[in-house]
């Protein structure tokens, strides 16, 4: 589990050796029974993809069991103290969902698994598909179908759930994990295990009430503290006792006689009881994958309904699952109990160095740390890289491949990730050393690939609106980012694919370096390189684009005696008030590991990374921090970026001092912006960071947004024709359909 694992094996097998319940003959972890409940033959309205067909939806319920005595299995925090069946073994159990072709021998033999962000589906943007939310079979628009990136490719796609999230949406997906309880003793006879929990509180609107992660154990409210303020830096206001309540069964807490304020930050202490074995997700996809993959039949012998087909399985992940898998690899969860890869290649989107707040005692998988939101989870810890580095705070080495190296089990990864994940969570780690002195080599196994001046994800230009439309500013003071890597993950995830099977190297990896002077602490601003910009907003904090150079700060924080070793806290949160002002890289709050952001150019753009055509050729500057405005003015906008476009011509920059030159300027005719914008993406395709497929779509879409911007439109009023790029001629061109080459 940790770089200390043996010590909590040791443990561990204390405790079991103690414990009242014989220990089981050495049998795998496995999945026991699957349950069709829905068929859909065919699928997506019927449509048929050339040489592959029609695909079929299969919908259901999954059941498993490990041994918790296994070497793989002893890492899961409190798998000691989980429910046994007769067997003596730990059950769990998971829905799915699942869409293969109706053939699978016409299909390609991969799968694309995705584990579900909170129990939602997010592939939609790489799959190159609109609609269908969480049941994608029922999309049945033809030119839809016809342009997706996975069906036509032979593909089969999975999901399931790995998160204990309650009744969901019948196409969610979900875990039922067990409650951990101690043996029943005189003093406990229920077996109730309890301990110290933390909340972190913001509302998006005015609410009476908040849920608690886990019941508390106690209703009595001396044993409890909840706290208010406005601004992450604001001391932390004690609300008196008598100004908040338990709801009957402590599963909630309600101000008296008013709300929960929007924005405001609200935290809570107290003492939870009933903690999930939450770090079972991490078996029950291991074990799904070793089924599908491997199995014919499960226990009642009902069929594996991708039996012998499937050779090759990758995942597709977005923000909070990608975390997930970094522990996942890091635990040693990628080989299965036969001694076999669960997964080939991962393709991380948005998840960078962070791990997830799950295997531990009393986790809380849903929280995120931005840089303004939830920094006292635990959810930025040792080790952060791919590669083995030496954490001088804890005095140890380790490597998030650490384990699968031991066992020939690595799965080769495609690391993604915005300029967001440098501002609000130090994703610099990934290839620094702890200590920030230095760059890192990659890893063999893994390559590094920054989405220059993204934000996490991509701002949708309001609907009926040409492309080039600022998004909305929702809560903070400039317009959100319109950036889209979607185009680029396609491409990586062919990379990815080719590494796997034709063992051919994928793109070098695109990230700031200390070396080269592109990765830089935030302050002075000067240093960074951002400019200052007049706003385009009059109600910001000032007349120019407010720039404080915040950003989240990785801590090491302690949670109590053993916890490194064991995953449970005795003090949580570890600062009591909970943050000390300041937040940042204030030294009173923890050891700190060092960490940078990218530094831009002139116009305000990220310098190093891939570079999207939007950032070669601008006609704005976007970044991947953004604060707010309102109440909380220039606390972290989270999530969001900024898009503040250039002047469309020299006497509007003139009016404003603004120091980046107009468009006007850069591109006197549309042939110029045009040429400019071809240069681009033939050097994306060149790179490997763009597919011929989508080619022509971006050209388009990058033509309409230098109109919108200002780009002078073409004398004769209308747009070139798009012709196919030099690199995407026929004879460089390759074909839809993705046979493993290796075989």
């Amino acid at each position: 589990m940790y770089a200390t694992a043996i010590a909590r094996r040791t443990h561990l097998a204390l405790v079991l050796a103690a414990g009242a319940v014989l220990m089981a003959p050495a049998t795998q972890a496995r999945i026991t029974e699957i349950q069709i409940t829905a068929t859909e033959s065919p699928t997506f309205g019927g449509f048929s993809w050339p040489g592959v067909g029609q695909y079929e939806k299969i919908v259901g319920k999954a059941f498993g069991e490990v041994n918790p005595h296994d070497r793989q299995n002893r890492d899961i925090v409190d798998i000691e103290f989980a429910p046994r069946n007769a067997r003596g073994k730990v059950e769990y159990s998971f829905n799915f969902y699942i869409l293969k072709p109706i053939d699978l021998k016409k299909g390609a033999g991969k799968m694309m698994y995705e584990p579900p962000n909170r129990g939602g589906k997010t592939w939609t943007a790489l799959g190159r598909v609109s609609g269908g939310g969480d049941d994608p079979g029922s999309i049945t628009d033809p030119a839809v179908l016809a342009n997706a990136f996975f069906m036509p490719r032979g593909y089969t796609l999975v999901w399931s759930g790995w998160e204990a999230l309650g009744t969901l949406d019948t196409f969610n997906a979900s875990a039922n994990l067990p409650i951990a309880k101690f043996p029943p003793t005189a003093a406990n006879p229920t077996g109730t295990i309890t301990g110290p929990s933390y909340e972190y509180i913001v509302v998006g609107a005015a609410a009476a009430s908040v849920a608690l992660s886990y019941p508390a154990a106690t209703l009595d409210k001396t044993r409890a503290t909840l706290t208010h303020r406005v601004h992450l830096d604001d001391a932390p206001q004690v609300v008196s006792a008598s100004g908040w309540n338990y709801n009957a069964d402590g599963t909630a807490i309600s101000l008296v006689g008013s709300s929960f304020i929007a924005n405001d930050i609200y935290e809570f202490a107290y003492t939870a009881k009933d903690p999930k074995v939450l770090g079972l997700g991490f078996a029950a996809v291991r074990d799904w994958m070793e089924f599908l993959r491997y199995e014919r039949r499960d226990e009642k012998d009902n069929p594996n309904p991708l039996a012998g087909h499937i050779k090759r399985v990758y995942t597709e992940i977005s923000s909070q699952p990608g975390r997930f898998l970094n522990d996942f690899r890091h635990l040693g969860f990628n080989e299965t109990e036969n001694g076999k890869k669960a997964f080939d290649g991962h393709m991380q989107w948005i998840a960078a160095g962070n791990g997830l707040n799950m295997n531990y005692r009393f986790s809380q998988t849903g929280r995120t740390e931005r840089n303004r939101q939830n920094h006292l989870f635990i959810e930025g810890r040792f080790p952060f890289a791919n590669v083995r580095t030496f954490d001088p705070i804890t005095r140890q080495t380790d490597s998030r491949y650490a384990s699968c190296e031991k066992t020939d089990t690595c799965p080769l990864g495609v690391e993604i990730y915005s300029a967001n994940e440098y501002w609000v969570k130090s994703a610099s780690l990934l290839h620094t050393t702890p200590d920030g002195a230095r760059d890192l080599p990659d890893s063999k196994f893994t390559r590094n690939y920054f989405m220059s001046s993204m934000r996490h994800g991509t701002a949708a230009t309001p609907a009926g609106t040409p492309p080039g439309t600022p998004p909305a500013r929702g809560l903070c003071q400039q317009a959100d980012n319109p950036l889209n890597s979607a185009p680029v993950q396609r491409a990586l995830f062919i990379a990815l694919d080719e590494w796997a099977t034709q063992h051919k190297e994928p793109p070098h990896s695109r990230v700031p370096r200390l070396r080269d002077g592109t990765l830089v602490p935030p302050l002075p601003q000067s240093g960074m390189g951002f400019p200052n910009i007049p706003s385009p907003f009059a109600d910001g904090p000032g007349p120019l684009v407010t720039y404080t150079g915040l950003k989240t700060t990785r801590y090491h924080f302690d949670y109590g005696l053993n916890f490194y070793e064991t995953g449970i806290a005795t003090v949580n949160p570890p600062l009591f008030p909970f943050t000390t002002p300041s937040y940042q890289d204030n030294p009173g709050n923890g050891p700190i590991y060092p960490s940078f952001i990218p530094k831009t150019d002139s116009d305000g753009n990220d310098i190093a990374g891939v570079r999207l055509p939007d950032v070669t050729v601008p006609v704005a500057t976007y970044t991947g921090w953004a604060l707010r405005r309102g109440a909380q003015a220039s606390d972290g906008c989270e999530a969001s970026g900024q898009f503040i476009p250039f002047a469309k011509t020299e006497a509007d920059r003139a009016k404003t001092n603004d120091p980046r030159p107009s468009v006007a300027l850069r591109y006197p005719a549309f042939a110029d912006y045009h040429s400019k914008l071809r240069n681009a993406l033939e050097q994306m395709v060149a790179d490997r960071l763009l597919l011929c497929e989508d080619a022509a779509t971006e050209e388009a879409r990058l033509m309409q947004v230098g109109l919108t911007r200002g780009v002078p439109p073409p004398q004769s009023g209308v747009l070139p024709a798009i012709q196919v790029l030099a690199a995407c001629e026929p004879k460089k061109h390759h074909g839809r359909k993705d046979r493993d080459d290796d075989d």
